[in-house]
């Protein structure tokens, strides 16, 4: 589960400490939440980011590593950020739309794309 979090034509990417490139924010799911409650949980936990409003902009597949993982990725241009973060988390920044740092990682860089050229709500491969 990750999110788009956009201002003013750029993005917010994360980098973990345990990952080298730079990837969308978010995390895993908790038994019993719904996807909402667990982008909310997540961000606010690693970022301390609060989600004002979200929507989803797409559902994906992904076989890396032999696994079949569902990704759900939020959009939101609505939001609150404090500074802090926890200790999965790096550094964030936020960088324009059409200069992503190369060490974006190929998932992100993916659904960047498809943000840029319009499309939203989409099923698709990670």
């Amino acid at each position: 589960m990750r999110a788009m979090l956009l201002k003013e034509n750029t993005i917010l990417l994360v980098k973990h400490t345990y990952h080298d490139s730079w990837y969308l924010p978010g995390g895993r799911m908790k038994k019993g939440e719904i996807f909402e409650q667990a982008i909310r949980r997540e961000l606010y936990e690693e970022l301390d980011c609060e989600l004002h409003s979200i929507r989803l902009f797409g559902v994906y597949n992904s076989f890396n590593e032999y696994k079949n993982d569902s990704i759900v990725i939020f959009y939101s241009d609505d939001f609150s950020l404090s500074g802090k973060t926890d200790g999965e988390i790096e550094r964030y920044d936020f960088f324009k739309l059409n200069k992503l740092p190369e060490e974006v990682s190929m998932g992100t860089r993916k659904r960047i794309e498809e943000y840029t050229k319009g499309y939203t709500s989409n099923f698709g491969l990670w």
